[in-house]
């Protein structure tokens, strides 16, 4: 069963009336429902392609949480093989909220990172809903400066709303542990490309995402806060969260335009939660013609490309 945005309730309607038809003509084998089932599925496809044809700001924040989109762990399980996790940052903790380990990518040794929200209450509630402490960003320090030690690729997964805000991470120097994590973004001389799967939000995903490349699937976010804490701060009403998304200029599209993302890859109709391992396909490709653009790369012209590319960010397309 698909769990439905509130935008898309209308479709819902006719998706339950379809498999309704359907399920009663499974209790009852005399009864021939598939010419109706049928044209309300076509009525149905109708919908969701008008609904999607043209996504406001908001919207794509709906869809880039939608708790059915594939997360870091699916990406991992389907395009990386021989993963081995690494734990721990060797100071505090092993931080649940952040994956990370040596695998292979179409055989290429690589270091693979990422947020990971969970798919239940149980595993939400482990991995702290894809929200990192300080030792998440610490771990994923450590593991950055051991794929630079061993000329590894690194390829990070970008799905969290932000860092985890609380007291214990506040005092174990959150900003600190993400400013680190940024900078050692900056530094290795290894290629590193990231991918927003979903959400990026904040500094907490800046601390993953500063790379080479950096792409976003057709619906996900990448933005310094969210709408509805944007709307809280600058009109001290949480519910101008759409007037707030639109002005953030948060969506893949926009931050093409501005040079800041590198590719847009697409979705399936209705977003990723639709055709999962259609969307995986589609984000594996994406990294493998990445990684392929810069293979051979010197460490130096590396660091030298990505300097340029932060220095020239946001100069495009502030006239749109």
């Amino acid at each position: 069963m698909n769990n439905y945005l509130e935008f898309e309730k209308p479709l819902a309607e006719i998706e339950g009336k379809a498999e309704e038809l359907r399920a009663l003509a499974r209790q009852n084998e005399e009864m021939d429902v598939e010419k109706e089932a049928a044209a309300l599925d076509k009525k149905a496809e109708a919908m969701l392609a008008d609904l999607y044809r043209d996504l406001s700001a908001w919207r794509k924040c709906q869809v880039a949480r939608h708790p059915d989109r594939p997360h870091c762990k699916d990406y991992i399980d389907a395009l990386f093989t021989e993963f081995t996790p690494l734990a721990g940052d060797r100071n505090f903790a092993d931080d649940l909220a952040v994956i990370g380990g040596l695998a292979r990518f179409d055989g290429t040794p690589v270091m693979v990172i990422g947020h990971e929200k969970g798919h239940n209450t149980k595993t939400r509630i482990e991995r702290n809903f894809g929200m990192a402490r300080p030792e998440g960003y610490r771990k994923a320090i450590r593991l950055m400066e051991l794929a630079d030690r061993f000329g590894l690729p690194i390829v990070t997964l970008v799905d969290t709303v932000g860092a985890y805000p609380g007291k214990g991470a506040e005092e174990r120097g959150q900003s600190e542990a993400i400013a680190r994590s940024t900078e050692k973004c900056l530094q290795v001389k290894v290629p590193l490309i990231a991918v927003i799967i979903g959400e990026g939000g904040s500094g907490g995903a800046v601390a993953f995402a500063t790379g080479d490349r950096l792409a976003m699937l057709e619906h996900a976010v990448y933005t310094v806060i969210s709408p509805e804490g944007c709307a809280s701060i600058l009109w001290k009403d949480a519910e101008k969260m759409r007037e707030a998304a639109e002005a953030l200029r948060l969506t893949a599209q926009d931050l093409l335009k501005l040079g800041v993302a590198d590719r847009v890859i697409p979705e399936p109709l209705g977003g990723a939660q639709r055709d999962r391992d259609a969307t995986i396909k589609s984000v594996g490709k994406a990294i493998g013609e990445m990684l392929q653009e810069l293979e051979g790369k010197k460490p130096a012209q590396i660091l030298k490309d990505r300097r340029r590319k932060y220095l020239d960010m946001g100069t495009k397309g502030l006239a749109a």
